[in-house]
């Protein structure tokens, strides 16, 4: 039982890491101008740290899907409803 509370946790910091991920790229896609400093900086480079790993390797599985002149990231996405899953189901076994 703890086992399965230790990952459900770690599932679950995972997801919102992967969360603040995706804000950040919003932020970055509509304010290109905008550049971190400070104690921001050591936030975000925690957060890709961690969250590159295994958006990378889904990226060479996933490839983007071409909308007219839009590339739509599906990796980080799928990796999220994963996570989401996975998450689900440790909470349940953790119970």
């Amino acid at each position: 039982m703890i086992v399965f509370t230790v990952i459900n946790i770690v599932l679950f910091l995972f997801w919102l890491l992967l969360i603040g991920r995706i804000i950040v790229e919003f932020i970055r896609t509509f304010a290109r101008d905008w550049q971190p400093t400070g104690l921001v900086v050591i936030v975000l480079e925690a957060i890709f740290t961690v969250t590159d790993p295994p958006v990378k390797f889904l990226r060479k599985i996933i490839p983007p899907l071409n909308l007219g002149g839009v590339r739509l990231d599906l990796s980080i996405m799928v990796l999220l409803f994963v996570v989401f899953i996975a998450w689900n189901v440790t909470s349940g076994l953790a119970a």
